[in-house]
C-alpha cells in the first residue's frame, strides 16, 4: 500500500507568498510596518511551500516498508522492529529490534510501555484515512503492530454510561 502526502496546505502557501509579493510591490515606499508584515507573510508562506513540496514515500508492503521523508530515509523490514505501534497523535513508532541497522534518530516512545522508538509517519501528513492504514499494517506487520489510539465513545458505549448514571 503505497500512501500520498496529502498537500492541503499547498493552495494556502501559494497565496500567501503571492499576496506577500503584490504586497510588497504595491507598498513600495510605504510604511516600514507594512513592508515588514508582508515580507514575514512571504517567509511564512515559502517555508510552508518548501515543507509541501519536499520528497515524501511511505510504502507498506509484506516484506516490510519504505520510508522517504525529513528525517528518515530508508527501506526496513518487519523483522527489524521488536514492536511498531499507532499512537494517539497519529504517529506510527517502531521500537528497534536486533536487526535495526544505525541510522534512525530514537525520537519517540512506544505508548504502550514507554521504550524508546523511531517516528516512522505522521498519519497527519498523509491521504488515507488511518484505519486504512492501520489495516494495512496489522495485515502486513502481524504481532509486531499495536493500535494504541484510544478508541472513541461509540453510540452503545454512551448509551450504557447514561443508564448506569441514571440507576
Amino acid at each position: 500500500m503505497e500512501l500520498h502526502r496529502n498537500r492541503g496546505v499547498l493552495p494556502l502557501a501559494l497565496v500567501c507568498v503571492a499576496g506577500g509579493v503584490m504586497v510588497l510591490a504595491v507598498a513600495g515606499d510605504g510604511p516600514v510596518l507594512r513592508m515588514l508584515v508582508a515580507l514575514g507573510i512571504v517567509v511564512v508562506g515559502a517555508t510552508v511551500l518548501v515543507g509541501a513540496l519536499r520528497p515524501f514515500r511511505c510504502v507498506l508492503g509484506p516484506e516490510g516498508l519504505e520510508v522517504r521523508r525529513p528525517g528518515l530515509r530508508g527501506t526496513y523490514r518487519w523483522e527489524q522492529f521488536a514492536a511498531l505501534a499507532l499512537d494517539d497523535a497519529g504517529r506510527l513508532v517502531g521500537v528497534p529490534g536486533p536487526g535495526l541497522p544505525p541510522g534512525p534518530r530514537l525520537t519517540a516512545r512506544h505508548p504502550r510501555d514507554g521504550r524508546p522508538a523511531v517516528e516512522l509517519l505522521d498519519l497527519g501528513q498523509v491521504r488515507e484515512s488511518p484505519d486504512e492504514v492501520t489495516a494495512a499494517l496489522a495485515r502486513f506487520a502481524g504481532d509486531r503492530f499495536t493500535d494504541a489510539r484510544t478508541p472513541s465513545a461509540g453510540p452503545d458505549e454512551d448509551a450504557n454510561t447514561d443508564r448506569e448514571a441514571t440507576a
